[in-house]
């Protein structure tokens, strides 16, 4: 106990403040947030509606076909693409395979502990799936080297390297953005020896045909609705609205988790009409990909 008095002693009164207010947020998380968003703003400082700060880099990983970093505030990811060459299904023999995935590491959240992929990577790997072969991001024909023969599957593998909230939105774009900086070497098929030709030296671009994005929201207490929400944030959410929008600003899908109701206005059409407004800066993020 003397050694602990001690060790405060020497704080001086701003430390003692932020160390009181750490232990305060630690105990007691849901009075925190709502202390905060009584006085009109989020904890990390930004107001109800404002998104964090993106970046995106691409090209990095030079092992990969194509690669991206995206940064969304302190949600880090990367997503490296590969490219291989496959036989079709028999029902489909013209369309190649999509293949995303995210993992979800301990290195980027202490809530993560080795092993095997959590249940919460593979929820996140199924709406990937779900909203990248939904949209058509890539026309899977565009994918078939020769019918019923070869085709290529590209497996997009993200992992998180530090979670601060939001993954599903941070992934999706690097996801997206991989693919857009995707080469892939010139194939061509023999007939004479059956097999698949690959330049060494000529390389094409995937055809892209949607870009979509995602925008997240969270419902606290029934009545504030926060953009981007924060690790912070998330676990003391009633309802998280997750907005789908393509390249053009057009609604791809809208998914509700959880079943909490924020007052009286129309959220859903709030969260909407904010997701198209911030749009505009994430379209000009994907456009200078190249």
């Amino acid at each position: 106990m003397a050694e602990a008095s001690t060790s405060t002693a020497h704080l001086d009164p701003a430390e003692e403040e932020a160390l009181k207010a750490s232990t305060f947020r630690r105990l007691h998380p849901k009075v925190y947030l709502e202390r905060f968003l009584g006085e009109g703003l989020r904890p990390d400082g930004r107001e109800f509606d404002e998104w964090r700060d993106i970046s995106i880099n691409v090209g990095s990983i030079s092992t990969a076909d194509g690669s991206a970093l995206v940064r969304l505030g302190d949600t880090t990811i990367v997503c490296g693409v590969k490219a291989e060459i496959a036989e079709p299904e028999l029902d489909s023999p013209n369309e190649g395979f999509l293949v995303p995935n995210i993992d979800l590491p301990a290195l980027c959240s202490p809530k993560f502990k080795p092993g095997p992929p959590s249940e919460e990577a593979q929820i996140l790997s199924d709406r990937l799936n779900e909203i990248l072969v939904s949209t058509g991001v890539i026309p899977l024909s565009s994918l078939c080297i020769e019918p019923g023969k070869f085709v290529w599957c590209l497996y997009v593998d993200a992992i998180c390297i530090n979670l601060d909230g939001n993954a599903f939105d941070a992934a999706l774009l690097a996801m997206v953005a991989a693919l857009k900086n995707t080469r892939l070497p010139k194939a061509k098929y023999s007939d004479e020896t059956d097999r698949v030709l690959c330049s060494r030296k000529e390389k094409v671009p995937l055809e892209i045909k949607r870009q979509p994005c995602s925008f997240s929201f969270g419902i606290f207490d029934s009545t504030y609705v926060l953009a981007d929400p924060t690790t912070f944030e998330e676990p003391l959410l009633d309802t998280t609205f997750t907005i789908t929008l393509d390249e053009n600003g057009d609604l791809v899908s809208v998914l509700q988790l959880g079943l909490g109701y924020a007052g009286t206005e129309d959220v859903l059409s709030r969260c909407i009409a904010s997701a198209k407004k911030h749009h505009s800066v994430v379209k000009k993020k994907i456009q200078q990909i190249s």
